[in-house]
């Protein structure tokens, strides 16, 4: 009888040690399934102003080669908004719609038209990085605690450009063809409602007015950041004022090519120093610095396109994984708490 009592209570051992083994092991298959490098890539909408735009397609070859270094853990699909609102709006309505995303990494058209876009976002949950086009009242992506802007300080940029064109003047009295000691100058405006225009315009005349300069200006005209639309103006406006342009300063590269090549049709900005009209832009895009650096063009400021879309997309993970926005990030908050700020740099020959 104890010889049974004895079997029995090793046979009891015996199964319950299976089955705490088996449970072990179930364990680690199961958390081998669910380990991060057998999760689905996490899904990124970015959506871009405009494909056409220089500076944006720098913007989207780097989120490109994010993607690339990071095979298998994220998943970006691009949409066009064509600079069109509408086109924009449509699209992030079929992506909220479908709830297949992650996160939205936003280069929003119409910087009036952000509290609507935010607010249709904020119902779904998915993190939102707004990028470049800062909205017009930055109080709509305070509004909403899973949104932040990844930008510049725009009076930066025309303070920069400012400066390009005072150390021009100064180094080079034959610029004063009139000899009137009064800078006459062309500005080409982006958008009239968008911040970035409205500072680097604003900035840019007053840096060289408060550095004792008097200007003049000729006149300006709003050219949608188009360098078909740039040169198409500057043009008719040589027509108009001929040599009297002593510069032609630029809300963007684009732009300033434009301005550039038709002043090349006039017999300007070839190369010959005695018939250059001084031309600056923001961006630095490649073409405009091999203009800089062949003297057809003054300079540039730097717009960093690879900052732009690293620090865009790192703050979007962040979210993502619920750490702090700034965590591994370079840059800090502005004063609004919501708003990065990357620095510009002057490029000159």
């Amino acid at each position: 009888m104890r010889k049974l009592r004895l079997i029995a209570s090793t046979l009891e051992i015996l199964v319950i040690t299976f089955l705490i083994m088996l449970n072990y092991c179930s364990n680690n298959i199961n958390a081998e399934v669910t380990s991060p490098s057998n999760q689905a890539p996490i899904k990124i909408a970015v959506f871009l102003y405009d494909f056409k735009d220089k500076y944006i397609s720098l913007v989207g070859q780097n989120f490109e080669e994010i993607q690339r270094n990071n095979q298998g853990k994220v998943e970006f699909t691009f949409y066009d908004g064509m600079d069109d609102q509408a086109v924009q709006s449509r699209d992030i309505n079929t992506v909220l719609n479908i709830r297949d995303t992650d996160l939205i990494l936003l280069d929003i058209v119409d910087t009036n038209n952000s509290k609507v876009v935010i607010d249709r976002i904020k119902e779904t949950g998915i993190p939102v990085i707004l990028f470049n086009r800062e909205p017009i009242n930055i109080e709509d992506v305070r509004s909403y605690n899973k949104a932040f802007f990844v930008g510049t300080n725009a009076s930066e940029a025309g303070t920069l450009q400012g400066q390009i064109l005072i150390n021009a003047w100064n180094s080079n009295k034959s610029l004063d063809t009139n000899t009137d000691g009064i800078m006459q100058y062309i500005m080409l405006m982006g958008e009239r409602d968008n911040i970035e225009a409205i500072e680097r315009t604003r900035y840019s005349i007053s840096t060289i007015n408060n550095a004792g300069l008097r200007t003049q200006e000729l006149d300006l005209r709003v050219a949608d950041w188009n360098r078909d639309s740039a040169r198409s103006i500057v043009e008719a406006l040589y027509l108009q004022y001929g040599r009297n342009i002593e510069a032609i300063i630029s809300n963007n590269d684009e732009m300033a090519i434009g301005a550039i090549e038709a002043l090349q049709k006039y017999g300007y900005n070839k190369g010959d120093n005695t018939k250059t009209i001084p031309v600056v832009g923001v961006d630095g895009i490649p073409e405009a610095q091999e203009l800089i650096k062949q003297g057809t063009m003054t300079g540039s400021v730097l717009q960093d396109a690879k900052a732009m879309a690293e620090v865009s997309y790192n703050m979007g993970i962040n979210l993502v994984d619920r750490k702090n926005p700034l965590d591994g990030i370079p840059y800090g908050f502005d004063s609004t708490g919501v708003a990065v700020r990357i620095p510009y740099k002057e490029i000159i020959s």
